[in-house]
């Protein structure tokens, strides 16, 4: 069933998370102090992801000076396709080059306030919470090519030191998968 993401409010401390990525290291958020980060909540097997990972990839590639990092926050119990095998296959497939890391615990999703996959959240360099909701107006099925527009103008924005206009349009997808 399809969702909104949540819209955590502007000006929201970056919370901290230390997790694991593809090949076990830890990745903490520390080492993005001073730096505008996108934390992208993603998995393997929602076609919402799925619709938009190749244009994720565009959006970041285009965008120097970005962090990025995407989390898998799904049960893998429930969902094994969201595991580790599978978020590789995803990385490989989707052309990411950024850690992408899992969040077994789901704690640090909860933290975020994180409700869907995908579901993006901007920090400014300051960690403040600059820009939260869609990447663009293309879901499956719409007929919308998937341009990255607001999601690309918003990195853009923060970038340069300048506010994201509100209204942001709510991310859309699959609701994040949660431990009973």
């Amino acid at each position: 069933m399809a969702v909104e993401s949540e819209m955590v409010p502007l000006g929201t401390a970056l919370p901290h998370f230390a997790l694991p990525d593809l090949e076990g290291r830890t990745v903490d958020s520390s080492e993005f102090a001073g730096q505008t980060l996108l934390v992208a909540f993603v998995c393997n097997h929602c076609p919402y992801v799925k619709h938009v990972e190749a244009g994720l990839a565009a959006v970041v590639a285009d965008s120097p000076g970005l962090a990025v990092v995407a989390i898998c926050a799904n049960d893998t119990d429930a969902y094994p396709d969201d595991d580790l095998p599978g978020m590789r296959d995803q990385a490989t497939r989707a052309g990411w080059d950024f850690p992408y890391l899992l969040d077994r615990s789901q704690q640090v999703a909860r933290a975020f306030g994180a409700a869907c996959t995908p579901d993006f959240f901007l920090y400014d360099a300051a960690g403040s919470l600059a820009y939260r909701g869609a990447m663009d107006a293309s879901t499956p099925g719409n007929g919308l090519p998937v341009t990255g527009e607001e999601l690309r103008s918003a990195i853009t924005r923060v970038l340069a030191g300048q506010p994201v206009p509100e209204p942001h349009r709510p991310s859309m997808g699959c609701s994040l998968k949660w431990r009973p």
